[in-house]
């Protein structure tokens, strides 16, 4: 590993380091070294989208968005995951003269086999991502789960995760590291994920507190005026995307001295969960 460039990351000189079933060790031990010095990291997953609601009552529309979550997660299997290291200044580290993310391709989806909504497959596979390839070469998602639990990048208070409405994304990264379906209730889902996660800065409910801001990550990122590098709805390059948006949001409009104050305000609340989604009681037909 090498230090970083003064230069800016561009098509030229990044690399999206794809993670497959042989190169899985490697590519994890190059991470176990860099989140030291990198220990900001951007995050942003791809899944088979949303295929069944729970009915009922529920006493808020966060209950219910949780319900939804769960039941989706605990049914449905991991497909991709992006992961972008930087430092407190957004810059990236590089690896062999390249800056590098690092993109997780997963073998356990089977298309024949697995329940997915179809227009999300349909999406992922307009982006790029070919499923007889994963299905073939990719990630053993046991394994993965082995290594992540001593990679020094969760259960680490120093390390802050970025995201944009990432419910599922940490759904699915529980489940992962447990090994086991999420818990019952939306309280025992923020314990745990405190306890793996403890730092979490979620956009989506960011944007809140930013005036016009509005729309989704690209949405955000034109308004921002930042550049996709690589392939919309993979996700390597999303979480590079969620990266550079999110040092861009709090230059913006989160400096210590700004009327909303600095981003520590609003760490651990995701959009739509938890105390953010402490509305209205929601009945579902």
């Amino acid at each position: 590993m090498t230090a970083t460039s003064p230069s800016k990351p561009t098509s030229e000189n990044l690399r999206i380091r794809d993670v497959w079933a042989d190169n899985l060790d490697a590519e994890l031990d190059i991470i176990r070294e860099v989140v030291d010095s990198y220990p900001y990291i951007a995050m942003d997953t791809e899944f088979p989208g949303v295929v069944a609601r729970p009915v009922g009552t529920f006493k808020n529309s966060g209950e219910h968005q949780y319900q939804t979550l769960r039941c989706n997660v605990d049914m449905l299997k991991l497909i991709q995951l992006g992961l972008t290291f930087c430092d407190a200044q957004g810059n990236l580290p590089t690896v062999d003269h390249e800056f590098c993310i690092w993109q997780f391709n997963f073998r356990e989806f089977d298309m024949k086999e697995d329940l997915y909504a179809q227009d999300s497959i349909e999406l992922l596979k307009s982006s790029g991502i070919d499923f007889e390839v994963l299905e073939k070469s990719g990630v053993d998602i046991l394994r993965f789960g082995e290594l992540l639990m001593s990679s020094g990048i969760v259960l680490n208070d120093d390390v802050r995760w970025i995201t944009f409405h990432s419910g599922y994304d940490f759904g699915y990264l529980l489940k992962v590291l447990t090994c086991s379906p999420l818990p019952v209730t939306e309280n025992e889902f923020f314990e745990v994920l405190k306890l793996y996660f403890p730092q979490i800065y979620d956009m989506k409910y960011l944007m809140k507190f930013c005036g016009s801001l509005h729309g989704g990550l690209n949405k955000l990122a034109e308004q921002l005026e930042v550049a996709r590098i690589g392939p919309q709805h993979q996700a390597g390059s999303d979480s590079l995307l969620t990266s550079t948006t999110f040092f861009e949001l709090c230059t913006h409009y989160f400096s210590p001295n700004s009327e909303v104050g600095g981003v520590e305000k609003y760490v651990g609340i995701l959009y739509g969960l938890g105390v953010d989604g402490d509305s209205e009681v929601s009945r579902m037909p």
